[in-house]
């Protein structure tokens, strides 16, 4: 069970647009909240992270790269292209990781999923809340048709995770960015 809180009020949420106010979403032991510039160190630690990155094609980045990351994404969502949740515990305000619903298609009928999580917490289901909650909130809350995910084919955990929550690989399809990626996807 989860719940969606909007800053300034309550919004009809099947028409929602991105930019303001921020969709907060609750669920039973997370809070998916906007990424601020107070969470620079931690943003710079998950971009950094030699564990946390080991199955993506980054140089390690720098806090500058971080800061610019954030500004990145912040103005992404004020576009409606994209929207990145950090992710915290009911039980603190520190990001613990993210989970973003972006690459939207033109016709805004498909995105893609991306997420990372700090090695303390996983294992724990975390990212499943996170990602069921966010799932939930591009089908039925943005419209989308479909949600695509990239994941290193070594990455065995990410595909379980995927798998867990209804994703299939799409056959025959690559990421021409990075050849040891497997795109999955999931429908409505």
């Amino acid at each position: 069970m989860w719940y969606i809180i909007y800053r300034g009020g309550t919004e009809n949420t099947k028409n929602i647009t991105m930019a303001i106010p921020f969709p907060i979403i609750i669920t039973e032991r997370l809070n998916l909240r906007k990424i601020l510039l107070t969470d620079l160190d931690r943003v710079h630690y998950f971009r950094s992270d030699k564990e946390i990155n080991k199955y993506i094609k980054r140089e390690p980045q720098t806090r500058e790269m971080a800061l610019a990351h954030i500004q990145l994404i912040t103005a992404a969502l004020k576009t409606d292209k994209s929207v990145t949740w950090g992710i915290t515990t009911k039980d603190s305000n520190v990001l613990i990781g993210s989970i973003c619903l972006w690459n939207f298609s033109e016709d805004k009928k498909t995105a893609e999923v991306g997420y990372d999580l700090d090695p303390e917490f996983q294992g724990k289901g975390i990212m499943s809340e996170a990602l069921k909650a966010v799932l939930d909130f591009g089908f039925n809350q943005k419209g989308f048709e479909t949600v695509e995910a990239y994941t290193d084919y070594r990455n065995i955990p990410s595909k379980k995770l995927l798998k867990q929550h209804g994703f299939i690989p799409r056959e025959g399809v690559k990421d021409p960015d990075n050849q040891d990626n497997e795109v999955f996807y999931v429908n409505r």
